[in-house]
């Protein structure tokens, strides 16, 4: 059992740490509203993937197996709203991040929404419960140390933007940083989009 809980956790660590769009918005919301505002958007991700995780392991695996098309429209939906927060971050006046204004901090919703609808996030619960299901007692150590090793990870990226501030203070260094990581995420989402339209022509044609 304890080789079990190292491959849990060695897998939970790699999928959380990993750069994704969640841990994109989250070193920008750090570098711009500090690590304490940024943790209600880092709950949201972390409890929304945690349910996301149990709704693939007790049993929507098996519908996504039968209908993978169902995938293609989820990441459409995910795809598209990567790009809305993107498009908010890039847009967002200089004058507001510099007043710190609330109404564009990340909220819990936004990232609870995101995991449901992150491609990466559905990879990651299907790939992990395809390798950590055998049991129920697997299962639901698996979501345990999912949810804790995800927490962390989540809430180490937004200390990493609040860190960053210190470097990007000088010569609109945080404008210009806000607009690269809105363009990358946007390039993400863009790139997502073109992904499932190959694969849904995959499926029709092959």
């Amino acid at each position: 059992m304890l080789s079990t809980i190292i491959a849990m956790s060695i897998f939970s660590f790699v999928m959380s740490i990993s750069p994704g769009p969640v841990n994109l918005i989250i070193v920008s919301s750090g570098a711009n509203y500090g690590i304490k505002k940024t943790m209600s958007f880092v709950s949201g991700a972390t409890i929304g993937f945690t349910l996301l995780l149990m709704f693939v392991g007790f049993g929507f695996i098996k519908i996504i197996q039968a209908y993978p098309i169902l995938f293609n429209y989820l990441s459409f939906a995910g795809s598209a709203f990567i790009l809305y927060i993107g498009y908010k971050i890039v847009t967002a006046p200089s004058s507001e991040i510099e007043v710190k204004n609330d109404n564009n901090i990340p909220k819990f919703y936004e990232g609870f929404l995101l995991q449901w609808l992150n491609p990466k996030a559905w990879i990651a619960a299907a790939s992990g419960i395809s390798m950590f299901s055998s049991t129920n007692n697997h299962l639901f150590a698996f979501i345990i140390i999912y949810f804790l090793i995800c927490y962390a990870c989540l809430s180490v990226w937004a200390v990493l933007g609040n860190v960053a501030t210190m470097l990007l203070k000088f010569n609109n260094g945080l404008s210009f940083f806000n607009k690269g990581m809105g363009l990358v995420l946007i390039a993400t989402a863009c790139y997502l989009i073109y992904l499932q339209f190959a694969d849904m022509r995959g499926i029709m044609y092959g």
